[in-house]
């Protein structure tokens, strides 16, 4: 069984700290319904890249906009971070959004276009192969 490293284990306190934090404490009115989806820390734990999707949201402007909110807001985070975790130094935020959800969902749509069409294929081609056999009787 492999242990757990020290930066797994600040990566996920900030991501479990940093989820209630932006919800509950950035006042931004720009700010959209943000999710924090991951964290990774650096091996000196100098800085920590945060990964954020964001409800509803696709185009490339609002999403650009939330996350000039969030690197705003870092200060204010860190602070807050330092105040709920143990740690000599937190970690410089940066955030970045998270295109998986997105490509996710893209993919999820693909595979049932493709599901839907090959059903209607297969009922063409039943319904057809019937037709045929009452002709031969």
């Amino acid at each position: 069984m492999r242990e757990f490293k020290r930066t797994d284990r600040v990566a996920d306190q900030l991501h479990k700290e940093l989820a209630v934090l932006i919800q509950r404490e950035v006042k931004d009115p720009r700010l959209g319904t943000v999710t924090v989806s991951g964290a990774t820390v650096s091996r000196d734990l100098g800085y920590a890249d945060i990964y954020v999707t964001l409800l509803g949201e696709q185009e490339p402007e609002r999403i650009k906009e939330n996350l000039q909110v969030l690197k705003r807001a870092s200060g204010f985070l860190r602070s807050q971070i330092a105040k709920r975790i143990k740690l000599r130094h937190v970690p410089e935020l940066r955030f970045h959004f998270d295109e998986s959800v997105v490509r996710g969902q893209h993919l999820s749509s693909l595979i049932d276009e493709a599901v839907s069409t090959d059903r209607a294929r297969q009922a063409d081609d039943e319904g057809g192969s019937e037709e045929q056999g009452e002709e031969t009787r």
